[in-house]
């Protein structure tokens, strides 16, 4: 019988010293891992950095996956509305200008000390004209000649204004001083918010405007009630 053959092998094979080996699972994959885990396996191992740049790829071939699948028409679908927002992108940056040059402090030409006097203005503004301190003296000329025509009622007094804002508004009852008033709104905000430096020649523009606007008339527009000449 097979059966009994198998045993008078088994026992057979136990007297010859040859003894089966049946070794446990857990043990046996726990000296895997133990054997897997030298260095001499893992010399060729990527580096951290290249582990995590393989995941973030991974990451992003997924999502471009799922976006394609998600998107009509697929990949050719998704290349297309890329190119849309792109396109979008690019023609709200060229309409609204860079953040820098479009982003304006609320006080962009009075500071928060508190109101000052045309006088004052000019004053200090001479002062740093004699030290050469051409641009403080080409922004507190500008705060002297806004300053001077809310004094005289051309301008109604408001916190805020921008100097191309009270160059504006003067212009409406100044006109034959409109496009040196931008000129001179132009100056203050090269010098203020976009880096550049004055110059003598800039400053005594300013001063030379803010004597002539002083003795100038205005143009009362129909339906003001301004009654202040210079």
């Amino acid at each position: 019988m097979s059966g009994a053959g198998g045993i008078t092998r088994t026992r057979q094979d136990i007297a010859a010293g040859d003894i089966p080996v049946d070794t446990p699972r857990l043990p046996a994959r726990e000296a895997a891992e133990s054997e897997l885990s030298k260095p001499m396996y893992h010399e060729n191992d990527p580096n951290f950095l290249q582990r995590a740049l393989n995941q973030f790829w991974d990451w992003v071939a997924g999502v471009f996956d799922a976006a394609a699948g998600a998107a009509p028409g697929g990949p050719a679908g998704l290349a297309v509305l890329v190119v849309i927002v792109v396109g979008l992108a690019a023609a709200l940056w060229w309409r609204l200008g860079t953040p820098q040059r479009s982003a304006r402090s609320p006080e962009a030409l009075f500071d928060s000390t508190g109101p000052r006097s045309a006088a004052h203005h000019r004053a200090t503004a001479e002062a740093h004209a004699a030290a050469l301190r051409w641009t403080e003296a080409v922004q507190e000329r500008m705060r002297a000649i806004v300053r001077s025509l809310e004094e005289r009622a051309l301008l109604d007094p408001r916190p805020g204004r921008t100097a191309d804002e009270a160059a504006a508004e003067a212009g409406r009852t100044l006109p034959e001083h409109t496009a040196r008033l931008r000129a001179a709104a132009r100056s203050f905000d090269d010098v203020t918010y976009g880096g550049r430096t004055a110059d003598q020649s800039a400053y005594l523009s300013l001063r030379t405007l803010d004597l002539e606007l002083d003795e100038a008339k205005p143009l009362l527009l129909p339906g003001t009630s301004r009654g202040a000449t210079g």
